[in-house]
């Protein structure tokens, strides 16, 4: 077809996100990878170097990898992203087309992560962030005992139970959901503190607590009933003392069509049965 003939109805035109200073993340999964193919087809990214906006392709475990490297890397960038996983809470409806249009439409959601400090059996510290929740867990067949203070005071001496977790507002429909905790609002200002599978106190199942309010986890007996602290993805073992306080210093944006917004979805999921 020479220069000046019609367009083909079928060619699709490429549209250059460049200039917009819109990047492109995908996971290495395979239906991720697929999808990757087809809108570099249809859209010119800008490099990771020089966007301000990221699109990213993948599940929820993806999101919460590329958040993190943005914490880690101290660059949090607002991110927009389609869903080529299973469940998808953190993203938005994979489709093609108006993929700028979207974006400029988009819903801004803030989120603040925790700030998880680790204490193991040997002394070493590890400091990590957590967007959804951080949670103690026991490691052998033996249950978890564990004292809990609030803002320095000890509010439970002594906790039996497979494990308890902090969770945030955007964390609360995640695990903190699968043990029974409450699902708190987007803008609560809330953190929800859920206890795993309780033997003692039997009653005791957890509390809502104030997003201002630091809570600490002290291991009783570590040896004998050792236990791991995990930030998301990220596992600490044996440790005795797990420090937890919202982090006010960093956040992140979420990108997300009106109609498919993060609160208003963690709204509906306290009808679902």
């Amino acid at each position: 077809m020479n220069a000046n003939s019609p367009q083909s109805p079928s060619a699709v035109p490429v549209h250059d996100l460049r200039p917009l200073r819109i990047g492109l993340l995908s996971s290495n999964r395979e239906v991720a990878a697929a999808a990757e193919a087809m809108i570099r087809k249809r859209y010119r990214f800008a490099g990771d170097d020089e966007a301000e906006t990221f699109v990213a392709l993948g599940g929820d475990g993806y999101m919460l990898h590329v958040l993190h490297d943005m914490l880690d890397r101290g660059a949090s960038r607002p991110v927009f992203g389609m869903n080529r996983g299973t469940v998808g809470f953190l993203m938005n409806e994979w489709r093609l087309d108006r993929l700028a249009e979207r974006i400029a439409g988009a819903k801004a959601i803030r989120v603040t992560p925790l700030q998880m400090t680790a204490t193991t059996l040997s002394g070493e510290q590890f400091t990590q962030a957590a967007i959804n929740e951080v949670s103690l867990l026991r490691e052998t067949r033996q249950s978890a005992k564990i004292e809990i203070s609030v803002d320095g005071r000890v509010v439970l001496p002594e906790l039996v139970a497979d494990g308890v977790l902090v969770a945030t507002p955007a964390g609360s429909t995640a695990y903190n959901l699968s043990a029974h905790g409450p699902i708190l609002p987007l803008a609560a200002k809330m953190l929800t503190l859920t206890a795993i599978s309780p033997f003692r106190p039997r009653r005791w199942s957890g509390a809502i607590l104030p997003d201002d309010t630091a809570v600490t986890f002290r291991v009783i007996d570590p040896a004998e009933r050792p236990v791991s602290a995990v930030a998301d993805q990220y596992e600490v073992r044996d440790v005795t003392r797990v420090d937890v306080r919202l982090d006010r210093d960093n956040s992140l944006t979420l990108l997300f069509d009106p109609e498919h917004a993060l609160d208003e979805r963690i709204a509906l999921e306290q009808f679902l049965t």
